[in-house]
């Protein structure tokens, strides 16, 4: 598992190269995770298997458990420069960015301050600013403050808003109260909690050069699907960038796994 150094951070990262004929050839892919301290490998688990042409890096941010730090308040700019930081250690780049969640408003960062490291942006289920947005600013308040007071809460809040009602009576009550421990409210995943109370990404989108593809989720109840038309929207003013929305909640590629990755697969693929 390497480690790269960055400001006061260890940051560590997995890397999945592939046998595949021609895997050389094709860009990496780097899986950006969202809120919670477990990280990549509870996000990306089921998903890096199915991108098994191509080398995949899946960074672990400050406020996970596989990177250690000084524990101050993060940033945007902060989690970006780990990013960027796992690229240029891994000597991959230029690569395919995919950043889900708060690792969207963190990818997004990427491709502004380093448009030789990405090809292609994609920002799955991201928002811009979320202060514009009194239900999602209201809503992580609420995330923050269950995560003080009750954890069991906290997880089921997350939970329910993770994924789409349809989703959830099919898992059934058993498979439901499996999602509830999943994003245990420590301090790791409240310090991106805050983050998420923060997020203001609008200086960035236009030095953002890479062609991008945001998917909105249509029945996110964490991050509303008008955030990421919004986000497509200011992003379409200054680079290239299309729209895919997908009917699913939040955590897209657990509940339509096959559409996610014939997206994602179908927009890198292009020429």
């Amino acid at each position: 598992m390497p480690v790269v150094p960055v400001a006061d951070a260890l940051v560590h990262y997995d890397r999945f190269d592939s046998t595949a004929p021609g895997a050389d050839s094709r860009p990496a892919l780097v899986l950006v995770h969202g809120t919670g301290s477990v990280g990549a490998a509870l996000t990306w688990g089921q998903t890096v298997p199915r991108f098994a042409d191509r080398t995949v890096l899946t960074p672990d941010l400050s406020g996970t458990e596989r990177t250690v730090d000084g524990g101050g308040r993060l940033t945007t700019e902060g989690l970006a420069a780990q990013v960027i930081a796992v690229i240029e250690d891994a000597g991959t780049g230029p690569v395919d960015l995919l950043g889900f969640s708060m690792g969207a408003p963190v990818s997004a960062t990427v491709a502004a301050l380093r448009p030789d490291l990405v090809r292609r942006l994609i920002l799955v289920a991201g928002w811009a600013r979320t202060e514009a947005d009194e239900y999602t600013r209201n809503h992580f308040t609420l995330w923050q403050r269950l995560g003080a007071v009750d954890p069991e809460g906290f997880g089921r809040i997350v939970a329910m808003t993770g994924f789409s009602r349809g989703y959830l009576n099919t898992i059934g009550r058993e498979g439901f109260e499996q999602l509830v421990p999943n994003m245990p409210p420590t301090p790791g995943t409240l310090r991106h909690v805050d983050l998420d109370l923060r997020v203001d990404i609008r200086a960035m989108l236009p030095r953002v050069e890479a062609e991008t593809l945001v998917i909105g989720c249509a029945q996110d109840a964490t991050v509303p699907v008008e955030l990421s038309r919004a986000l497509h929207a200011e992003l379409a003013r200054t680079t290239t960038a299309s729209y895919a929305e997908i009917d699913a909640g939040h955590v897209v590629f657990f509940e339509k796994a096959d559409e996610f990755v014939r997206r994602v697969t179908d927009f890198t693929a292009a020429a």
